[in-house]
């Protein structure tokens, strides 16, 4: 199963900028996430789990309107930012 670690100082930040609805929309997200492999994850097409070049991280679906950054490093999904619109995370 997938580890997260929602440490990071940005992640949380964002993560308390957004509204209730979408707040919960993420952690419903995270809860999923919790639950599976990284293949199953990997595979997932609501996910959507792409590479950023120009910012050298991975985002996801949270939403249909929110992504999250985050990086991996072995069994731990590093997250790193909310993108309370996805053109923002690119």
């Amino acid at each position: 199963m997938i580890e997260l670690d929602l440490n990071q100082a940005k992640f949380q930040t964002t993560m308390f900028m957004l509204q209730k609805m979408e707040s919960l929309q993420v952690l419903g997200a995270l809860r999923k996430i919790r639950q599976m492999t990284w293949e199953q994850f990997y595979d997932h097409s609501g996910f959507n789990w792409e590479w950023i070049e120009a910012k050298q991280y991975y985002t996801f679906r949270a939403s249909d309107k929110i992504r999250v950054a985050a990086v991996r490093e072995g069994n731990i999904l590093r997250l790193m930012a909310v993108f309370d619109d996805h053109d923002s995370a690119y």
